[in-house]
């Protein structure tokens, strides 16, 4: 059976944006490091991608819709680009909880992409993609891709 070379590989999502994103996490962890508020990073990542020229929106109302009636409300922490959802945590690691919440927030909404940043004792991400496609197609939601990455600091 013939391997994949990267050129080969269907490329993903909105790469571009989240390399960036994930690129402007890892500048803003390398410079404030572990223990400061999650408000704290969301003001140094919002900067930095701003800084990068990427459109950047910090808590994003979204609402949530059960049976075309709003049942709840919710705070996106930044949508980059009009395309990629960013939530962020300040935990010891990322828990089946935080990618619940982000899997949730994709769910309700339009956006396909998103990033879970953990400014945690060592930097962490997960990128979820959630296809438009399937949400259409069953009338529920099916996590059609979970991409995770652990990265020492």
């Amino acid at each position: 059976m013939p391997i994949n070379t990267p050129a080969e590989r269907t490329p993903l999502k909105h790469a571009h944006i989240t390399e960036a994103i994930i690129g402007a996490f890892y500048d803003v962890y390398n410079e404030l490091g572990h223990g400061f508020l999650e408000s704290v990073y969301r003001e140094a990542l919002a900067y930095e991608l701003v800084s990068k020229e990427l459109r950047t929106e910090r808590e994003k109302t979204v609402q949530v819709q059960f049976r075309q009636q709003i049942v709840g409300v919710f705070r996106t922490d930044l949508v980059v680009e009009d395309a990629v959802i960013v939530e962020l945590k300040c935990a010891r690691t990322i828990d089946s909880m935080h990618e619940a919440q982000l899997l949730n927030y994709l769910k309700a909404t339009d956006y396909e992409v998103g990033l879970l940043l953990n400014f945690g004792y060592r930097p962490q991400f997960r990128r979820m993609f959630l296809s438009s496609l399937e949400k259409q197609r069953r009338g529920t939601t099916v996590l059609t891709e979970l991409e995770a990455r652990f990265t020492n600091a």
